[in-house]
């Protein structure tokens, strides 16, 4: 595996820039889908499904009936629905620390509240490509869930399987439908004669799926554009055997999926590129996390640890793991962040209760992974007494004269207090 210096910028720059030419080129084709669903509805996602995922839809076979959801939970295997309900258990009290708080404050005759309302209505997308995700079902019904959503409808391609579909029922979801797609993205952001209009949609896709809640951005909410999957791993001294583990682990994603060990370790970085050859030769028919590696995969080596958190920071990683627990102080932008050798990324995946759907491509620079906030509003509340406003009076005047905003001075003058 190769082991890159870092200070090799065109080296850096093509791992990041991974697939931006992919997605310029699905944004084409993400229009002529998204406009067949915005003007003929159910007919375009049919026409869509026949020719995608090669399967045959209708208003009567669109969405999973009540037989069809008992059937799968009752197809899958006892020991994973436990599994579900742990991690459904984990993800509840997780979100429940995070809900935020209704305030409020008063003095003076002037009172500022802050209320918390959920989205009325939120349109989930589980995809299905290389390998069906029920975690990715409970990573963000859950904590929609709990956020108060009063209705949770789930999109997911037509060869998801029976743990998805269990996996939406366990969770709380509403409704469940078999669309894949640019066209699921599009039939929630519109509505169509089976699938309601949603106000946000939210979730992880393949690139056209990201094509369209990029050109649907206005007309839906959406929570981000989630490229190619990514890990960073940090450490100076460690196991290589957990360390390769954990490259080819997040590899096995996608083709454009990046994994990079960051080190300050000559050695180190010899026996993980070692132990990364050792285990793809295990992983010989696993031919996603192969071409992941060759294409996306590196081993850096770092100066020093300064230069190695400039690099963390600037990369914004997805997942961040830490072997190196001191520089946690340090790490400004990453997804989230999993520390100490046994914490490995894969448990983030499915248990530790935190939404693994996060933001990528650097976009850990301005925002968070999936939580409850994604499906609740912070409206202000705000009231004024007459010696309130008598109090504010000069403020409000001399801000408007500045803005020359005449009328808005004299909505405040007409007051007589």
């Amino acid at each position: 595996m190769r082991i890159i210096a870092i200070n090799d910028r065109e080296a850096l720059d093509r791992i990041k820039q991974r697939s931006s030419g992919e997605l310029e080129k699905a944004i084409e084709g993400a229009k002529i889908i998204i406009s067949g669903v915005k003007k003929r509805g159910n007919g375009a996602v049919f026409e869509f499904s026949a020719k995608f995922d090669n399967f045959e839809l209708s208003e009567k076979n669109m969405e999973f009936s009540d037989s069809e959801i008992r059937k799968a939970c009752k197809n899958v295997d006892k020991k994973l629905l436990n599994a579900m309900k742990v991690s459904i258990g984990r993800i509840k009290k997780f979100s429940g620390m995070q809900m935020p708080k209704e305030m409020k404050l008063r003095e003076n005759g002037i009172e500022i509240r802050q209320i918390v309302r959920p989205i009325e209505r939120v349109g989930c997308y589980i995809p299905a490509g290389n390998y069906p995700l029920p975690s990715s079902v409970l990573m963000t019904v859950v904590p929609a869930k709990c956020a108060g959503v009063k209705e949770i409808i789930v999109c997911t391609p037509p060869k998801a399987g029976d743990a998805v579909i269990a996996a939406a029922k366990l969770a709380g979801a509403n409704r469940i439908f078999r669309v894949g797609g640019a066209q699921a993205i599009a039939a929630m952001a519109y509505g169509t004669e089976s699938i309601p209009k949603v106000d946000k949609i939210v979730g992880p896709g393949n690139i056209y799926v990201t094509a369209a809640k990029k050109l649907l951005y206005g007309d839906v909410g959406i929570d981000f554009l989630a490229g190619p999957s990514e890990v960073v791993i940090y450490a100076e001294r460690g196991n290589e055997t957990y360390i390769a583990a954990d490259m080819l682990a997040q590899a096995e994603h996608d083709k454009y999926a990046s994994a990079i060990f960051v080190t300050t370790s000559v050695k180190l970085a010899n026996k993980v590129s070692r132990e990364v050859e050792i285990q793809l030769k295990k992983l010989a028919k696993n031919s996603i996390a192969a071409q992941s590696i060759e294409n996306y995969g590196a081993i850096i080596l770092a100066k020093n640890r300064s230069d190695a958190v400039a690099f963390i920071n600037d990369f914004a990683p997805e997942h961040l793991e830490l072997f190196e627990e001191s520089i946690l102080g340090k790490i400004s932008n990453a997804g989230a962040i999993f520390l100490g050798e046994f914490t490995c990324e894969a448990a983030g995946d499915y248990a530790m209760g935190p939404s693994h759907v996060l933001p990528t491509m650097q976009a850990s620079k301005f925002r968070s992974g999936i939580s409850v906030l994604d499906f609740v509003k912070m409206p202000s509340v705000q009231k004024l007494s007459a010696s309130g406003l008598r109090k504010l009076r000069p403020v409000i005047t001399a801000l408007a004269d500045a803005e020359s905003l005449s009328a808005h001075k004299r909505s405040v003058e007409v007051r007589k207090c």
